[in-house]
Formats: structure tokens, C-alpha cells, sequence
């Protein structure tokens, strides 16, 4: 109990003095030879408690800011900035400039991915609360020239590998296949003219039909009296007549004609 007393006790000037007063004039002490002695103790030591309680006091703190940059005066962003009796850091910004509260004899410590870390001591007898401190890290690593690695052992390999067909994914035998379905379609096809206006043409229609029936049900062209009378008319035309046939209609018109010259010569 007595000791964690004397644990959370604090030691100031006024708990020194009220410590001791209640100390000497407590009821456990009623020699006077004793509370002599612990007189003379208690004045003695106290100079020396008051002393060191007003060099705690006294702590001097001040801001130290500076840039830091490499050996070609570049400013160097994000560096560890680290004090190391107070235990505080900070890093610099994207400009190189630093700022952080230290106090006098302290160490400073700088570091950087890829530069050299670095120590700054600071002077003991500072008294001002401003320290200007710029810094230059010099570089940690080489640089070295770029360096292109291949997969090959030597020039003959490289050309042989360049020189060697590359197998075609399945995507592109299926549109090879599909191109080559299209053109055997096309130069099988008689008297039919794909040319880019009629590709075009055939575009627009669709999105012409896309357009007007947006939201609606597709057209039906069984219900189009227009498709009607223009497919009648086809037929009448001879759309479903087969070309590769001989032309009947010339034999026909050579019939009607002789009939002609015979009704003629009646």
C-alpha cells in the first residue's frame, strides 16, 4: 500500500514541503533529537530536490525545419524525419521541406528509401526557437544501364522462332472458316451484286426498323398489305422462275409469231 503511494506521489515543490512538514510534526516522532536530525536532513536534501525540479522545468524545446535534397539539389519527397530523445517524427513534403519540435543536444535522424541515413546532432547551448537545418542525402544504390533480356540463347534461335508459323487459336480458324463460308456463298450466288451501297442500304433499313418499332411488337410483314402486293407482283414478274432453265418465253413469242404468219397468208 505504501508503495504504490509512493508511486503515484509527484514530486513538486509544494508536495516536497507539505511531505516533509507532515512528517516532522506526526506523532510517531517525539524525540526532539530525532526531529533535529531529520531537520537538518530535510533542509539539506531539500535545495537539491527544488533544483532539479526547476531543471526539468526548464526544458528548452524549439522548431528545427529545413529541405532536404540529393547531391544534385533536387528536393526529395516523403523522407523519415525522426527525433530521437523526444520520440517524434514527421516527413517531408512533396517540396523537401521538413518541420519538427526538438530541443537542444538532441539527435536528428533522416532516412529515404534508396539514399544513405543520416545523423544531425544538435548544439547543446542553442537558444533561440527557430533552427534552420537543411540536409543533402547522397545516394544508396548504383544505377546501372538498361538491360533487355529475350528468351533466346543465341541469333540463329531468335530467327528460326520468328521464321516458325505460329498455330492459330480456335477464334480465328472459326473466322476463317466463316470468311471462307461467306465468299464460296457469294461467287456461288447468280446475278446478285453485293457492292458497300447495298450493305448500307440494308443497314439503314434495319436500324430504320429498329427505330419505329421501339417498344413495340416487330413488324409482321404477313399483315403488310404492301409486302402483299409487292411479292404478287414479283410473281407475275417471274420471281420464283428458275434461270439456269432455257428461256421459255422466246419459244413462246416463236409460237405466237408463226400462228401470226399463218392467219397472215389466210
Amino acid at each position: 500500500m505504501i508503495k504504490n503511494k509512493l508511486k503515484a506521489f509527484k514530486v513538486t515543490p509544494n508536495n516536497v514541503y507539505f511531505a516533509g512538514f507532515a512528517l516532522l510534526h506526526s506523532h510517531n516522532f517525539r524525540n526532539q533529537d530525532l526531529k533535529r536530525f531529520l531537520n537538518i536532513i530535510f533542509f539539506l536534501v531539500l535545495p537539491l530536490c527544488l533544483f532539479k525540479i526547476q531543471a526539468q522545468e526548464t526544458e528548452r524545446f524549439f522548431q528545427v525545419s529545413g529541405i532536404i535534397s540529393d547531391e544534385e539539389n533536387n528536393p526529395l519527397p516523403n523522407v523519415g524525419v525522426v527525433s530521437i530523445k523526444l520520440k517524434r517524427g514527421t516527413i517531408s513534403e512533396r517540396t523537401g521541406i521538413y518541420s519538427i519540435t526538438s530541443t537542444p543536444g538532441d539527435t536528428i535522424f533522416y532516412r529515404a528509401l534508396g539514399f544513405k541515413r543520416k545523423l544531425v546532432i544538435l548544439p547543446d547551448d542553442f537558444t533561440g526557437r527557430h533552427y534552420s537545418l537543411d540536409v543533402k542525402l547522397g545516394i544508396d544504390t548504383i544505377p546501372i544501364d538498361n538491360v533487355v533480356v529475350l528468351p533466346w540463347k543465341s541469333y540463329s534461335e531468335f530467327i528460326k522462332d520468328m521464321s516458325t508459323p505460329a498455330p492459330l487459336g480456335p477464334e480465328i480458324e472459326n473466322m476463317n472458316r466463316n470468311i471462307a463460308s461467306i465468299e464460296e456463298a457469294i461467287s456461288t450466288t447468280v446475278d446478285v451484286k453485293i457492292t458497300p451501297e447495298a450493305g448500307y442500304r440494308y443497314a439503314m433499313q434495319q436500324q430504320f426498323r429498329n427505330n419505329i418499332t421501339k417498344g413495340q411488337y416487330p413488324i409482321n410483314n404477313l399483315l403488310n398489305p404492301f409486302a402483299w402486293s409487292k411479292f404478287i407482283n414479283g410473281l407475275q414478274h417471274g420471281l420464283l422462275k428458275n434461270q439456269d432453265t432455257p428461256a421459255k418465253p422466246a419459244k413462246v413469242k416463236q409460237k405466237k409469231q408463226k400462228r401470226r404468219n399463218k392467219s397472215g397468208k389466210e
